[in-house]
């Protein structure tokens, strides 16, 4: 299962992280570019909605690779995906049962860059907004809800996943 994520991180050797910096090298040029052209709030939409169709096309192609049921899909992402993000984090699981689990992110990799750059939106985009189109793989199964990031300035990020009895 190690090859779940192949096609979105396209040489699994480098880290998560490192990826996230390569986009910014790419993204952040184009995207003042167009801020200059467009404007700020302009530019800001038309990037948003590129980045949440790319990422939700890319997680549900993904997941159309895997069998089972939406609740296998999810689980079977949310490992690896987990496993290479959590490498970048640090967090404590708070509860964790058949209908719930709750994690606290207390330290993010991601959010540091972002925020140095001064861009952290793009950051929710690239890495926080990603979480939710995962969960969406469960169709149902499983629900996000998250109150608070570090990438938003605070102090942890909160992780609600419930899901639906089996």
């Amino acid at each position: 299962m190690t090859g779940v994520l192949d096609d979105y991180l396209i040489d699994p050797e480098v880290s998560l992280l490192d990826k996230t910096r390569m986009q910014a090298q790419v993204l952040l040029p184009v995207l003042r570019a167009l801020r200059a052209e467009l404007g700020k709030e302009r530019a800001d939409a038309v990037v948003k909605q590129a980045l949440r169709d790319w990422s939700k096309q890319l997680f549900a192609a993904i997941a159309d690779g895997i069998e089972g049921s939406p609740r296998r899909k999810w689980a079977a992402i949310q490992k690896v995906f987990g496993e290479i993000s959590g490498r970048e984090v640090a967090f404590e699981i708070r509860h964790h049962d058949e209908s719930a689990l709750d994690i606290d992110v207390t330290r993010c990799r991601f959010a540091e860059f972002f925020r140095a750059l001064g861009e952290p939106e793009l950051g929710a985009l690239l890495i926080c907004a990603a979480d939710f189109d995962i969960a969406a793989i469960g169709a149902g199964t499983v629900d996000l809800e998250r109150a608070q990031t570090i990438m938003q300035g605070a102090p942890s990020c909160t992780f609600r996943y419930r899901f639906a009895p089996r």
